[in-house]
């Protein structure tokens, strides 16, 4: 299954991310500019707008992915204080 391969390299993605391994990063980025080149048409609309998109965290929530493997805001909602004026 197409999606299954998408989030293989997703994961794949945020590992070499996580590990600062530019070939990992760029053989994953590679690979999820292929597949969306070759399958866009055999994939959920909604996920084909994420990878379109670079939206790769979005696309790996969309996917059901490990919580621990999307990214977290980098600061709480409301901005830097918090939503404290």
């Amino acid at each position: 299954m197409i999606e299954n391969k998408v989030k293989a390299a997703l994961i794949q993605l945020h590992s070499g991310i996580t590990k600062s391994d530019g070939p990992a990063i760029s053989s994953a980025l590679r690979e999820l500019d292929e597949l969306l080149a070759a399958h866009e048409n055999e994939l959920h609309p909604q996920l084909a707008h994420f990878l379109a998109g670079r939206s790769y965290a979005k696309a790996l929530a969309y996917l059901g992915g490990d919580e621990s493997l999307t990214v977290k805001p980098a600061s709480p909602p409301g901005g830097c204080a918090g939503g404290r004026s």
